[in-house]
């Protein structure tokens, strides 16, 4: 496991540090254009310019003040996130290569720079995080970040003092620029791309979650960490194609289409009062998840999951194992949802599953810890929405 880890950490440190240099040679000519654009070479900088940059950065912190309460979604998908933010950061960079151009837009364009390459930054040192969480087999994670950082500053010298040497040549030339920056961007893209096809995320967000439940319920096994993280797509629908061909568990096509399915129809947060019709139904799911952390049912199609004040990452975990099983359920018994009353009911579909839970939940658990796995809990982005202990005992109830 050590060795994997350390092999995955080396293709990750030598791609990554590619791509830091590149970054930093798009940084030292978008700064030269942004020089240029307030004056510097022609022999003077005015105070209006001055004036100019400060703007400039006050909208750029303004903007990662606002993009800080969006945390939770980059715990959810890191990878996507920091990839969206190195496009922002090359958009940014390629918008302060204009200014030369539109010296009168100085301020609009370096605000809305600045504004992008602020957001990037926030960005990318939240997800760095996950990623360095994903190389600590050994629970190391000071040691891997002291060595993430040492690497990026060696990348950042070596693409500063190679940006200064590219900025001496290009001169004053916007179209040299350009052309340099779209061949740097370029690299510094693919190798960002082929650096997080190394990073092997071990927590469970709902699609890697669902993926890994989905085969533990058609095969009894759970997959390894790799397998479901080349299986992940990076955004909706785009893959990273860095699925290995020697695999001792392979994905059936049923999971695949499992995770996709669920994560579509999951509704994590559902509010109780749209979820629930009548009040038989009502009394029949407040009896039946009694002694769990939430409440969970079928409606117009979706997987409607109501937590309870107090509902960990644990619960939400669980209450997800549940939803996998009532898809299994749906697909392969045949079982479909009547109605809450009916479905809480011995025999019923919500009663059946939940036993089923009760039983199986520990064993995935542990399986799971075994391939590697870290199930403390679900990384998700429930809607706000949660019923307290005493409302489930006086609140009143939809009649039918």
């Amino acid at each position: 496991m050590v060795a994997v880890q350390r092999s995955l950490y080396a293709t990750y440190a030598s791609r990554g540090g590619v791509q830091g240099v590149a970054s930093q040679i798009s940084s030292v000519l978008s700064t030269q254009a942004l020089l240029y654009a307030v004056g510097l070479g022609k022999g003077a900088i005015p105070t209006t310019a001055a004036v100019s940059w400060v703007l400039k950065d006050g909208v750029g912190y303004l903007s990662k003040i606002l993009l800080s309460k969006y945390g939770r979604h980059f715990d959810v998908n890191p990878k996507g996130w920091r990839l969206f933010a190195d496009l922002l950061e090359n958009t940014a960079y390629g918008m302060e290569l204009l200014t030369p151009a539109f010296p009168h837009l100085f301020v609009l364009i370096g605000a809305a720079a600045g504004a992008g390459q602020s957001a990037a930054a926030l960005i990318q040192a939240a997800t760095r995080s996950c990623f360095y969480a994903g190389f600590a087999a050994q629970r190391n994670f000071a040691e891997v970040i002291a060595k993430g950082e040492a690497q990026g500053m060696v990348s950042k010298s070596i693409g500063i003092m190679l940006g200064i040497g590219l900025a001496n040549c290009i001169g004053s030339s916007t179209a040299l620029a350009f052309a340099s920056f779209s061949v740097v961007t370029g690299i510094h893209m693919f190798c960002n791309l082929k650096s997080y096809q190394s990073i092997q995320l071990r927590t469970l967000n709902p699609y890697r979650a669902s993926l890994v439940f989905s085969e533990y319920l058609l095969s009894g096994q759970v997959p390894p960490v790799k397998e479901v993280n080349d299986e992940e797509p990076l955004f909706w629908g785009l893959h990273l194609g860095n699925v290995s061909l020697i695999s001792k568990v392979m994905l059936s096509d049923e999971a695949k289409d499992a995770a996709v399915q669920i994560e579509c129809r999951l509704q994590l947060g559902s509010k109780l009062s749209e979820v629930i019709n009548s009040k038989e139904g009502a009394v029949a799911l407040f009896d039946l998840y009694k002694n769990e952390g939430y409440i969970l049912t079928e409606h117009k199609g979706l997987f409607c999951v109501v937590l309870k004040e107090g509902s960990s990452p644990q619960d939400m975990l669980r209450s997800l194992f549940h939803v996998n099983y009532l898809y299994w359920l749906e697909k392969n018994v045949g079982i479909e949802a009547k109605n809450d009353a009916d479905d809480c009911r011995p025999g019923g579909k919500l009663q059946i599953s939940l036993d089923y839970v009760q039983r199986e939940f520990d064993h995935v658990k542990h399986d799971g810890n075994l391939t590697g796995w870290v199930t403390e809990g679900l990384i998700a982005r429930p809607l706000p929405n949660r019923i307290r202990l005493d409302y489930m005992a006086s609140a009143p109830i939809p009649n039918s």
